[in-house]
């Protein structure tokens, strides 16, 4: 069988591995483009949001390219995430397309549900214990590619010559794509490390300091939020990033309610006590963690008509007020375009940098 996945950041890497490792063929689906956005709004309802219009076209293309299923997560509480799974099945089906959309729920929602899908994906052939063996093993890959993605978004800001940092997390990509099995993993781990390591830094520069807040989905995908993080590292920004891939599968399979989480849900709570989906209570608990880190501003990204986003964004004015930090929202639609994005870019961040300015003088004079 030819299994494909959400496009979703770097992440195409450990699963490919993963279900090649299940002896599937996976289809690695291309990185999302205008023709996948385009296709997916073909046929997508008209206000449906982004993410929902990108996996839509992306499951589009992978047919194309021989897919015969997708694999991908369902969601729970008030987002319409739960819904794209079975919206996404009867749109293909009315097309005439022959192509299972196979959705994995939170398993806290339902275990024993959870369980029957993952013996669907075993192989009859092969033992649990392999099994849950691959499934760690791919998720130990994953590690690694988060962590090579956070070390090139910690060193962007203060590289010597631009691009550097890029390339060499390109070169740590590859190391790990390449690698296998468990102790190649591992061994591409040190090696990666040290390959971006070596990127001459000017470590006496005192960038600006961003979090990157949102959605999880246009906030992990950089090719529909338009290669912010890596756009603002280049400009000289140090950002930092509230979602990973790792942390949210270790927040809704591993370890449910960790102790990360909770800080988080206890920081909103003075503006919003309420689950209102997706990651809206994070993104106002966000806010005040990076108030609190010293950071200059945040950014939060949204797909246009993100029902949790925009119940966030209208607390944001507030909790940007009262914690002394400018927030940005950017709502991303199909309509969205990237000379837009990089004018709002460069306003915040001379907005940031005329109040560090001003907040030097008033030190000096006090």
């Amino acid at each position: 069988m030819k299994i494909t996945y959400p496009h979703m950041g770097y992440s195409y890497i450990a699963f490919k591995m993963l279900i090649n490792d299940l002896g599937y063929e996976p289809v690695v689906p291309p990185e999302p483009s205008k023709r996948t956005i385009d296709l997916g709004a073909r046929y997508a309802p008209e206000f449906a949001c982004i993410p929902y219009k990108v996996l839509l076209g992306t499951y589009l293309e992978t047919i194309e390219m021989g897919a015969e299923m997708a694999i991908s997560s369902g969601g729970v509480g008030p987002c319409r995430a739960g819904y794209y799974g079975v919206m996404h099945q009867k749109i293909l089906n009315e097309l005439g397309y022959d192509f299972k959309v196979f959705i994995l729920e939170p398993p806290q929602s339902n275990y024993l549900d959870f369980i029957k899908k993952l013996k669907v994906l075993k192989p009859s052939v092969m033992s649990w214990r392999t099994f849950i063996q691959l499934i760690k093993k791919g998720y130990s890959k994953l590690e690694a590619i988060d962590e090579m993605e956070f070390l090139m978004y910690r060193f962007m800001p203060y590289e010597i010559s631009k691009g550097d940092t890029a390339r060499a997390f390109k070169i740590a990509l590859d190391m790990l794509d390449q690698a296998q099995t468990e102790d190649e993993i591992e061994d591409a781990r040190w090696e990666c490390r040290k390959v971006m390591a070596k990127v001459p830094q000017d470590r006496s520069r005192d960038p600006l300091k961003i979090g990157i807040i949102g959605e999880i989905y246009v906030v992990l995908e950089p090719a529909v939020n338009f290669y912010i993080q890596k756009t603002l590292g280049e400009m000289g920004v140090y950002t930092d990033r509230s979602i990973w891939l790792t942390s949210y599968a270790q927040k809704n399979v591993v370890v449910e309610g960790k102790v990360g989480e909770r800080d988080i849900h206890e920081m909103a709570h003075p503006y919003l006590n309420e689950m209102i989906g997706g990651h809206g209570i994070n993104s106002i608990g966000e806010i005040v963690i990076y108030a609190k880190g010293g950071y200059d501003g945040v950014i939060q990204l949204a797909p246009f008509s993100c029902i949790p986003e925009i119940m966030a964004k209208g607390i944001v004015p507030r909790v940007s007020r009262e914690e002394g930090i400018p927030v940005m929202t950017i709502f991303i639609d199909e309509q969205t375009a990237a000379a837009g994005v990089l004018t709002r870019l460069e306003a915040f961040l001379d907005l940031l940098q005329r109040r560090r300015e001003q907040k030097t003088v008033k030190e000096r004079l006090a």
